[in-house]
């Protein structure tokens, strides 16, 4: 059930990490739109166990395909999510 859920949202298509990642920075959102800080995201439950690299690395991966944003002007730190699952 949980695979079909995730093909139904399109994160079947995600690597582990870019899941993780994803779903950290979503579920640190009050609201649509609100910025994460990526401290705020390192240190989610979800991404504890990521390498310091391959975190980064997910990152820049995650704002290639369009699923997050750099908040405003922000060059780093601030993330906006650009996936919202309820829209689905």
């Amino acid at each position: 059930m949980l695979h079909q859920m995730e093909r139904d949202l399109g994160l079947d298509s995600l690597s582990r990490s870019e899941r993780d990642v994803l779903l950290a920075a979503n579920a640190l959102t009050g609201a649509p739109g609100e910025p994460v800080q990526s401290e705020q995201i390192r240190n989610h439950r979800l991404v504890k166990g990521l390498a310091q690299a391959t975190f980064h690395r997910t990152l820049k991966s995650l704002l290639e395909l369009g699923l997050i944003r750099r908040a405003g002007d922000s060059k780093a730190k601030h993330y906006v999510v650009c996936f919202d699952p309820a829209a689905k």
